[in-house]
């Protein structure tokens, strides 16, 4: 592992702790060289995934597409880097756990909002404003009342 810092090739870990219910692995690191301290993580590459878009295009599985729609719906909402870093773990789980390699886009999208519902209302709704595209305003209220 090459330090981010002064690029020597030489680190040592320090710390090591499982993450995301035992899923990854956090180290700590420090340069041999610098001294600085940083932190990786460690995750198994669970599958090759093929999406299959509403056009009926399919495409690889892509964690930072995901990522940045959560991203956008936690912005300023408390402990957001935690709570994506383990929506994103269970959301991955629940791919791997149906044991296919195409899935629709469709059905990444429904479970991602099943995850911020269960987590955090103000980011479901952020979520779903742009998922769902909704073309009023009732049906905007009517995504509102579902939470109640």
């Amino acid at each position: 592992m090459n330090c981010p810092f002064c690029s020597h090739p030489e680190t040592k870990v320090i710390d090591s702790r499982d993450t995301q219910e035992g899923r990854a692995t956090r180290r700590r690191r420090e340069c041999e060289k610098c001294s600085a301290r940083f932190s990786t993580y460690e995750e198994v590459e669970i599958f090759r995934l093929l999406v299959i878009k509403k056009d009926g295009r399919k495409e690889e599985y892509d964690r930072t597409k995901i990522e940045h729609g959560l991203e956008r719906a936690f912005v300023k909402r408390p402990n957001a880097e935690e709570r994506i870093e383990k929506i994103m773990g269970e959301i991955e789980y629940a791919l791997h756990e149906k044991k296919t390699d195409d899935i629709s886009s469709k059905e990444i999208g429904t479970l991602v909002m099943q995850k911020l519902k269960e987590s955090d209302e103000v980011a479901y709704i952020r979520f779903a404003s742009v998922y769902k595209s909704f073309g009023s305003a009732k049906s905007f209220l009517r995504a509102l009342e579902t939470l109640e």
